[in-house]
């Protein structure tokens, strides 16, 4: 891939250290998955609410991805993934932003997905990517470095999302689920009026503070603070937006620098359920707690989940336990009863949780 570096104080160390604080987190989702879901459907949850979503063993598996072809702006093609329900009955539908990189998600998305019983789910794609995609992260073309930034992204999102929307017209309303993994999270807010009957957002991996914000505290969670702070000297220069540095384009740097999602966020009027790893290398803890503070003040509902022992991809590799299943366990549960709400199964889950502890002490 053909990069073009421009003239920065930094050492051969501190860019790998960059490469890793500000390149793994934002392309490594797509390979890190395809890794990490060899099995995924057989993996067992931890929440004592998995026995109340049970299927009869009866209930074969039905709905599997298949390729569908959705417009972005200005004629340019994304390529998505679609499923129907794998147990009937339908009950609501899942849209999902993946994180960053240039693979697809057609490898994995029925194991990943696989606890999404009762949910029709259409997978997005960025422009460039298609589903069958298994290009490693380092070897990403330089076409797809060269346009690949959040505002690009996000229209091109929306308008595929516009139509979308078109064609379910006529259909029976469903509530929707707006699910954002890692970085595809951060275009949440801004996508969240192009769906119709959102019933929630869900957060796999984000941190929901700004991303410069939250790079700056895993800066200093590794020490390099001063090459955190070169980078930003680079983003508020003169070079053109199609200079490469650290493997993105300043177009990038720069949207990514000023980029809301905390804000947004806050004062968002849909249900929030936010779930993270505790063993998480690309964003700090101190960044998901920063952020769970501020939306304790929500008006809208707001619940998070740290899950012991899981990475970034909410695997728990000492166990093997995937934790992303457990996510769908909730989210089940919630469209069995929407009306309770979409934090309703983790409120059960804390009292569930804090029963015997209170009763020790009576």
């Amino acid at each position: 891939m053909a990069h073009c570096f421009v003239a920065v104080p930094l050492s051969r160390q501190a860019s790998r250290v960059l490469a890793f604080l500000l390149g793994a987190r934002r392309w490594a989702t797509a390979a890190a998955l395809a890794a990490a879901f060899g099995a995924v459907a057989a993996q067992p949850t931890d929440s004592p609410l998995s026995p109340v979503l049970a299927e009869p063993p009866h209930a074969a598996p039905s709905g599997r991805f298949e390729p569908l072809v959705l417009p972005g702006e200005r004629g340019v093609v994304l390529q998505a993934l679609q499923r129907s329900e794998r147990v009937p009955p339908l009950r609501y539908r899942v849209i999902v932003v993946p994180g960053s990189g240039c693979a697809g998600l057609g490898s994995f998305a029925d194991r990943y997905f696989a606890g999404l019983l009762h949910a029709q789910v259409l997978v997005l794609h960025k422009p460039g990517v298609s589903p069958g995609d298994r290009t490693a992260p380092a070897d990403c073309p330089h076409s797809f470095v060269s346009r690949d930034r959040h505002s690009t992204w996000l229209a091109h999102a929306r308008a595929a999302l516009r139509a979308d929307a078109l064609q379910r017209q006529g259909q029976p309303a469903l509530p929707q689920l707006l699910v954002g993994i890692s970085e595809g999270a951060e275009l949440l807010p801004a996508l969240a009026p192009e769906v119709p009957q959102l019933a929630g957002l869900v957060l796999i991996g984000s941190s929901g503070l700004d991303p410069q914000e939250a790079g700056a505290l895993q800066a200093r969670r590794l020490g390099v603070q001063d090459d955190w702070a070169a980078l930003a000297q680079i983003v508020a220069g003169a070079p053109h937006d199609s200079v490469v540095v650290q493997g993105r384009s300043l177009g990038y740097w720069r949207d990514l620098w000023n980029w809301p999602l905390t804000l947004p966020l806050l004062q968002g009027p849909w249900p929030l359920l936010q779930v993270w790893g505790s063993d998480d290398a690309l964003v700090p803890a101190v960044a998901y707690t920063r952020f769970e503070a501020l939306a304790a003040l929500r008006t809208a509902p707001y619940c998070a989940r740290r899950m012991e022992g899981a990475d970034h991809g909410l695997q728990r590799p000492a166990s093997g336990v995937d934790g992303v299943q457990q996510v769908w366990v909730w989210t089940e549960q919630w469209a069995r009863q929407p009306a309770a709400g979409l934090c309703a199964p983790l409120r059960l889950l804390r009292e569930q949780q804090q029963a015997p502890s209170a009763a020790g002490t009576s």
